[in-house]
């Protein structure tokens, strides 16, 4: 499923940063993305962010010694685009993987 959206798009970050650079905020620009930034030091203004990251360090890349950083990447895309996002379930979405519950919500909200 292709995704454009119409509307602004919410990004969550830490104050990394790579979040702060010029870059990125060009990049969030040309997407129609908006950032949101946790406070110095509190994980708890993005936990769906943290959640998802420590999810991804205890599942994927915990004990993993990646040689380069392509090789690096690429087993992080595996992760999210070939388990997390149309295999994993997810108990806040009611037991549902990601993608299928985008689509149920698309659906109600008759975008697909």
């Amino acid at each position: 499923m292709e995704k454009k959206p119409k509307q602004t798009i919410m990004i969550h970050s830490d104050q990394g940063s790579q979040f702060s650079s010029y870059e990125w905020q060009t990049f969030l620009k040309e997407h129609n993305f908006k950032q949101s930034m946790s406070r110095r030091g509190n994980c708890h203004d993005n936990l769906v962010v943290e959640s998802f990251f420590q999810l991804l360090k205890r599942e994927r890349v915990k004990r993993k010694i990646y040689v380069t950083r392509a090789q690096a990447r690429e087993d992080v895309f595996d992760y999210i685009e070939m388990f997390y996002n149309p295999v994993r379930r997810h108990g806040y979405n009611n037991g549902l993987f990601p993608v299928l519950f985008e689509k149920q919500y698309q659906a109600r909200l008759g975008n697909v």
